[in-house]
């Protein structure tokens, strides 16, 4: 009687806990706000070293996993954006992947490249994104694949 009791409780704990999570239904806002979140206003944050823009991008629990495995946070990255002086010709994504769930997380992957000079740097990334009081915020990046390649003149 007593573990029945228990059990109860458990489960009407769990059942209020669940109806206090509001699930907002997904729109083509969202999908427009993260294609332009991604393709123009995240390569402008590294490009302009906009650390205010980038703080509006990026979650508190941000993390990160460059291509050569290290780990960066969201004040890592901010302070790497301030004082960073590396300054390319031009920097833009080509998302090839773009999946919202109706539990408000995204995944935004695809292929970011940066022109400098006579060379063009290539990567590929994944990014999780979470919708948190209206805002998409990123929480979780990884970086991999980096290739550079020299342009003929």
């Amino acid at each position: 009687m007593k573990n029945a009791l228990i059990l109860a409780i458990s489960l009407t704990a769990l059942s209020c806990s669940y109806e206090k999570q509001k699930i907002t239904p997904i729109t083509q806002q969202d999908t427009t706000t993260l294609k332009n979140l991604k393709e123009v206003l995240w390569p402008k944050a590294y490009h302009d070293h906009d650390a205010t823009l980038l703080a509006e991008i990026l979650h508190d629990e941000f993390k990160m996993i460059d291509h050569e495995g290290g780990w960066s946070d969201r004040n890592g990255e901010l302070e790497w954006v301030e004082n960073s002086t590396y300054k390319p010709d031009s920097f833009y994504y080509e998302i090839k992947r773009l999946d919202i769930f109706d539990n408000g997380t995204a995944i935004i992957s695809g292929t970011g490249h940066i022109l400098s000079d006579s060379s063009e740097t290539v990567y590929q990334s994944s990014n999780v994104l979470i919708r948190q009081n209206g805002s998409w915020k990123a929480i979780s990046s990884h970086v991999s694949g980096v290739k550079k390649l020299v342009l003929q003149p």
